[in-house]
């Protein structure tokens, strides 16, 4: 009997132990997560990619898409943060694709669009996709405030996929008022930064030649661009929108735009990079 009580007590400490463990290494697990990615970071150049899909057929392309192409690209040196379904807008998919400078955009893109993987599935993409010029070339408006590089999506414990919702802000300034633009945009952004919502990036135009013309790219900027992810649609909806509002409103009333802001709500696709984390894996606070 006595050897038993000794066996039990052993097991409860082993018990006890393990789940002290499990909770001590759950931080070092979504520290490590993020560490895993600190090799891709500084892409200069960001491609906001908005593609018009045939009728009914949007599934087959996000399919194709995230089974294709992503790891391609990273391969070659550049990489997908993030791919999305428009809401409101069934043939609308939307992609950000980065470079670590211009100078690697078209070597890139020459590798891949002339390179084998392209050339096996070129013809069913194309098939389902009529439009894809609409692409504004970018750049981060500060150096830290490009686009994160998150996590590729883990099949095992991601099972369900992406989640989250990835809001993006559009504004069409001025030619010449870019940098008093810049300057109240990111006042208004700060209202922005609440619980259940991650800024992922400010971008605005690259105004540099286009060097790899086989792509085309938008000539009617300047743009800024405002990123985040929300972690559901109660953030959005009841605190985020607002702020949303509220800012695209008094940013147009300054007269240093074009036309009214348009704000683009998405869903990532099931291997979007660009999704929601906790606060606790990105490294931030409430």
């Amino acid at each position: 009997m006595r050897h038993f009580k000794q066996l039990l007590f052993g097991i409860a400490v082993c018990m006890a132990s393990g789940a002290a463990m499990a909770a001590h290494d759950k931080p070092a697990s979504e520290a490590t997560l993020m560490e895993s990615v600190q090799h891709l970071r500084d892409y200069e150049v960001v491609e906001f990619r908005r593609y018009v899909t045939a009728d009914g057929k949007r599934a087959n392309f996000v399919k194709y898409f995230d089974a294709y192409f992503p790891e391609a690209f990273e391969q070659l040196g550049a990489m997908v943060f993030g791919q999305f379904t428009e809401r409101g807008n069934p043939k609308r998919f939307t992609w950000l694709r980065g470079f670590r400078d211009i100078n690697a955009r078209p070597i890139i893109n020459a590798a891949f669009y002339y390179g084998p993987l392209w050339k096996e599935h070129r013809v069913k993409v194309n098939a389902i996709l009529p439009d894809s010029d609409n692409v504004m070339l970018l750049r981060p408006l500060h150096p830290d405030q490009g686009i994160t590089v998150l996590p590729a999506v883990d099949p095992v414990i991601e099972d369900q996929g992406a989640q989250g919702i990835v809001v993006a802000q559009i504004f069409t300034v001025k030619k010449g008022s870019e940098e008093a633009f810049a300057k109240l945009a990111e006042a208004a952004f700060s209202t922005y930064r609440i619980e259940g919502v991650h800024p992922a990036g400010v971008l605005v135009t690259l105004d540099v030649p286009n060097n790899f013309p086989q792509l085309p790219i938008r000539t009617d900027g300047p743009f800024l661009v405002w990123l985040g992810v929300v972690r559901d649609d109660a953030v959005v909806d009841r605190q985020l929108a607002p702020r949303l509002t509220a800012a695209e409103q008094s940013l147009f009333a300054t007269g240093l735009l074009r036309n009214a802001p348009e704000r683009v709500v998405m869903d990532p696709t099931p291997r979007s990079r660009l999704r929601w984390l906790s606060d606790a894996t990105m490294g931030t606070s409430p």
